[in-house]
């Protein structure tokens, strides 16, 4: 039977990847030739923009279309970002389906592996997901035709989704557009590296421990981590159906921030709740937008460490960048210590794989590859308890390192007596937070880093797994965290001081910081995260723009890789 289901994987694999070749070896003459001045044009123009010149019929949402296609392909090309081409299937519905009146008219828009589409399949990596086209669109899809929008392709991603890497069996490795021996991030990495590159403007990911923010700051570009409840999340498919401890959430991706605001608006305006059953009725609030842009002085809270990884110099450096520019624009900042987020760390990465990793498990086939840091987290989650236990004494005892030995010590399945037991934890964990956010912080918005490090190399997740804390607690605090990208690595500016000892190290610093090498990853790029409470999309973007601003008059904005 294994023998026999590995072929049948090999198969399945040989056949989607030739599908995918087969598309874009008979795309039409439009999509070969090169860019003309007029296709640069549109792709030098915001979407708001295009939008316009949709509605007044100065621009055929086509030629829109086809401008994107052509890049995205140059795109895929050089990072394997692209999973399913749908361009013909998109100038139909361009023709004949998606609304040319509505807020993203003509607007080409891409998508993760993972969003349901009408005539393709949602494979999320797995070779036996392939080969199971859905019938009709998702409410996702419903949606983004009704505002106008044209889904073009679909982008890669890692088996399980638990991963800041995007790699699987069906459709290989994707790359960052940077340097193409390091990850794009993950698990919405494909998305990523298709927009830094400059093959779409406007994308959808999933994030369930930053999943579209560690891509946007690994491969430079713009992501919204939005509540749940703010954006659709059914007509959907996932590496783990049922899981809502943590819950995973879809959320907006953009090449430009003026993109990323205009799209969320947008989509939340075409009142998401009359498609999507988990959406509240919440509108777009102007009046906060407003309230955000006019006041003259916030209070800001810098977070430079999580208490388990320290920011490597690069990350540290492109934070007090934002946090200087903000003081020398008469804001109030400030470095704040929350309560604990290895607290939280240990509470929502028990939660998330409370069910010892059988489901996303289940739908490996004999011989599938894993993702390595994936597979490190299965591997001591099946370890037998008495060896795990003496292990952790190990750890605890003779290593000194409390910090792995705490994340180790309670990391196996659980009863759902335990599970109630962990969420009451997180509740806990919760209400502290909030507490501490209003009365002790009284913070208008919060900055952190993203991640410990710059992009990992291909395969470092072995590593570096356990290092998410930056991304994971927000996601534990259901919170909107948006992602900018501010510098590039700098070989001179961002080596290690001379006094830095990785011995001493806990267990999963030690893992990050393995792969941090600034000569090797000079030139990448390096993002803030921006992060509000719950439900707080509309000041998350406007405080993003401040910065944005504020960037601008003091040091510079970050610069975007040039459309070839």
């Amino acid at each position: 039977m294994g023998i026999l289901e590995y072929r049948q994987h090999k198969r399945d694999c040989q056949r989607k990847q030739d599908e995918r070749a087969s598309r874009i070896a008979t795309l039409p003459q439009p999509y070969l030739s090169p860019l003309s001045t007029q296709e640069r044009t549109i792709l030098g123009k915001p979407i708001q923009e295009l939008v316009q010149d949709v509605h007044k019929q100065i621009t055929n949402p086509v030629d829109i279309l086809r401008a994107y296609g052509k890049v995205a392909i140059k795109a895929h090309e050089k990072t394997n970002c692209v999973t399913e081409i749908l361009f013909l299937e998109a100038e139909e519905w361009a023709k004949n389906e998606v609304n040319l009146k509505g807020p993203l008219a003509g607007i080409p828009v891409s998508l993760k592996d993972s969003v349901q589409v009408k005539g393709f399949d949602i494979s999320v990596g797995f070779s036996g997901k392939t080969g199971k086209p859905y019938a009709e669109d998702g409410s996702m899809i419903k949606l983004l035709k009704d505002a106008g929008a044209v889904p073009f392709v679909k982008t890669n991603l890692p088996t399980t989704l638990l991963s800041f890497e995007s790699t699987n069996d069906v459709w290989g490795r994707c790359t960052n557009p940077h340097n193409n021996k390091y990850s794009p991030g993950g698990s919405t990495g494909g998305e990523s590296a298709l927009l830094a590159f400059g093959g779409s403007r406007i994308g959808i990911g999933s994030d369930v421990a930053g999943s579209v923010r560690v891509p946007a700051h690994f491969s430079g570009c713009y992501s919204l981590r939005c509540s749940t409840g703010r954006w659709p999340k059914m007509g959907m498919d996932t590496s783990m159906p049922g899981q809502e401890a943590i819950p995973s959430v879809f959320s907006p991706m953009a090449r430009t921030l003026n993109d990323l605001t205009y799209f969320t608006r947008s989509v939340i305006g075409m009142k998401p709740w009359t498609y999507d059953y988990t959406v509240h009725p919440l509108a777009w609030r102007e009046d906060v937008e407003t309230e955000y842009k006019e006041k003259e002085k916030f209070r800001v809270g810098v977070m430079r460490t999580d208490g388990v990884v320290d920011p490597a110099p690069a990350c540290a450096r492109a934070l007090e960048k934002v946090a200087s520019a903000l003081a020398a624009e008469g804001h109030e900042v400030f470095d704040v210590v929350p309560p604990s987020p290895y607290e939280a760390l240990k509470i929502a990465s028990i939660l998330l794989m409370s069910d010892g990793a059988a489901t996303f498990m289940s739908f490996f086939r004999t011989g599938e590859w894993n993702d390595p840091g994936a597979a490190q987290m299965v591997f001591y989650i099946r370890l037998p308890k008495p060896i795990k236990y003496v292990y952790y004494l190990w750890v605890k005892y003779v290593k000194r390192d409390d910090i792995w030995a705490g994340l180790l010590r309670d990391w196996h399945a659980k009863s759902a007596h335990e599970y109630w037991q962990l969420a009451g934890k997180r509740e806990a964990y919760k209400y502290n937070f909030y507490n501490w956010w209003s009365k002790t912080a009284k913070m208008d918005f919060m900055i952190t880093p993203p991640n410990a490090t710059p992009a990992v190399p291909h395969d470092g997740m072995h590593d570096a797994v356990s290092s998410c804390g930056y991304t994971f607690l927000f996601n534990l605090l259901d919170y909107s965290a948006g992602i900018i990208p501010v510098t590039h690595v700098d070989a001179k500016l961002d080596q290690l001081p001379a006094s830095f000892n990785f011995k001493a190290l806990n267990g999963v610093a030690k893992g990050a910081y393995k792969h941090y090498d600034a000569t090797k990853m000079a030139g990448l790029p390096v993002g803030v995260q921006v992060v509000g409470r719950r439900l707080e999309e509309e000041k998350v973007l406007v405080c993003m723009e401040r910065i944005e601003d504020a960037l601008d008059k003091h040091g510079g904005r970050y610069s975007l890789l040039d459309v070839d």
